[in-house]
């Protein structure tokens, strides 16, 4: 017997509220600014060459070559890095570090 009023009063108070007259020195939002297609400076520039026998993809940020993939067409793709920033790349077979982070359960539930 009590949710009747109840939801009356509510619904009165939401119409009340509903009615208030908007303010008459509202300005329009201005247009959001205009979206440039250029890459951005931040993201690494990706560019693949396709060979018969191999596919090689140079990474680079902000110009200079970092990182060189090269996936050969029967074998494991390795990676060339430029670990120093001296132009001289070391080969690698994985970008994988080696580095394990010793992990233990602290609870369970």
């Amino acid at each position: 017997m009590r949710l009747l009023p109840l939801l009356l009063l509510s619904g009165l108070s939401l119409s009340a509220y509903a009615q208030q007259p908007v303010p008459s020195n509202l300005e329009p939002l201005p247009p959001p600014p205009a979206f440039e297609a250029e890459e951005a400076p931040d993201e690494p520039g990706v560019t693949i060459t396709k060979e018969t026998e191999q596919t090689i993809e140079e990474f680079r940020a902000n110009g200079k070559l970092y990182m060189i993939k090269i996936t050969p067409k029967h074998g494991v793709p390795y990676y060339l890095v430029d670990e120093r920033g001296d132009g001289k790349f070391a080969r690698q077979e994985s970008l994988d570090s080696g580095l394990r982070v010793p992990r233990w359960v602290i609870f369970k539930f």
